[in-house]
């Protein structure tokens, strides 16, 4: 299910599946992009930050056309806990290595692989990156 922002519509949560992971995407062409997400996060339970939410940068290879600084999203990912995926969506392999791993990482958030939670998998994903 996609949405443009948060918080989503009250009307219909009777009908609406239980959420495993979030996926802010924040296209780095546009200011407005990150700001809707930081606008949205307010209305994310604190709970799902314990490995339930990353951020999806797009628009990675365009380094010349960025209007956002990759720092700032970066320190976005460690005020959350949560791990930045850099892609190019217009690459066909990038797209879809990004959407195998974003489907990992749904399984993961899905408990749907066993042994592996998704605080377990952010941890880990914590400590190869700061090694």
């Amino acid at each position: 299910h996609l949405a443009t922002s948060l918080p989503l519509p009250s009307e219909r949560d009777h009908f609406r599946p239980r959420i495993d992971l979030i996926v802010f995407m924040i296209d780095i062409k546009s200011k407005y992009s990150l700001k809707n997400v930081e606008a949205s996060l307010a209305h994310v339970d604190a709970s799902f930050f314990l490995g339930k939410v990353c951020f999806l940068v797009t628009g990675a290879g365009r380094v010349n056309a960025c209007s956002i600084e990759t720092n700032a999203i970066c320190k976005l990912g460690e005020a959350y806990c949560s791990p930045v995926l850099f892609c190019e969506l217009e690459l066909e392999g990038v797209r879809f290595a990004t959407a195998q791993r974003l489907l990992r990482m749904l399984q993961i958030c899905a408990g749907h692989i066993p042994g592996v939670s998704a605080l377990s998998f952010v941890s880990l994903m914590k400590n190869s990156d700061d090694d």
